[in-house]
């Protein structure tokens, strides 16, 4: 049986907290627009803030239909899995927002990710994201996997890239300034980099 949680703490919070992966989805107000689902990795890069409110690093890809979706319309659903121990999934149904570089409020809620070297991975927003309900289930279908490490390739890719070219890059990929449905996505070109960023000390 499902339970629904009034808050994120205790037990739940360190559940989703501990996993090394998570989903989002997203869709469009348009019924015939494209539903988007999205996995998201990468330790460090996810944080709770407080009871209600949770948030992850938006790095550089090769679209923006979840930066879109959050324009448009706000609706996203975060979901994590039990990949081991104990069967369980945890969904987060809220309302989210991208938070990007020239917002006043970025510096603050990037010193929730002190763990991982942003500067690596083409940072372009912060989604914050509302829970309205959150509520758990089973698993019970949900195999059993290891998690061996992070892949670093993203970082590697990225890691090269300035602001200038960061934002050439993007202003070359089809959905990235505008979704695959035509909405407005990532702004272009891209804000700088916050001087206050901070990096890794690993």
């Amino acid at each position: 049986m499902g339970k629904t949680y009034e808050r994120i703490d205790g037990r739940l919070r360190t559940f989703i907290e501990q996993q090394p992966l998570f989903f989002t989805a997203t869709a469009p107000l348009d019924g015939d627009g494209t539903v988007n689902l999205s996995p998201k990795g990468l330790r460090g890069s996810f944080a709770v803030l407080d009871e209600h409110t949770v948030a992850y690093l938006d790095f550089a890809g090769s679209n923006a239909e979840t930066i879109a979706h959050l324009r448009e319309n706000g609706r996203i659903t975060l979901m994590w899995c039990a990949f081991q121990g104990p069967p369980n999934i945890v969904r987060v149904h809220g309302r989210g927002e991208p938070v990007f570089r020239d917002d006043p409020r970025f510096t603050e809620f990037l010193a929730h990710f002190p763990d991982i070297d942003t500067t690596q991975h083409g940072l372009r927003a912060i989604i914050v994201v509302r829970a309205e309900l959150v509520r758990d289930t089973c698993g019970y279908a949900v195999p059993f996997m290891t998690y061996d490490a992070d892949r670093d390739l993203h970082g590697k890719r990225f890691a090269r890239e300035d602001d200038a070219s960061l934002s050439a890059y993007f202003s070359k990929k089809d959905h990235v300034a505008s979704s695959l449905d035509g909405l407005p996505g990532l702004p272009l070109p891209l804000p700088p980099t916050p001087a206050s960023t901070p990096t890794s000390t690993e």
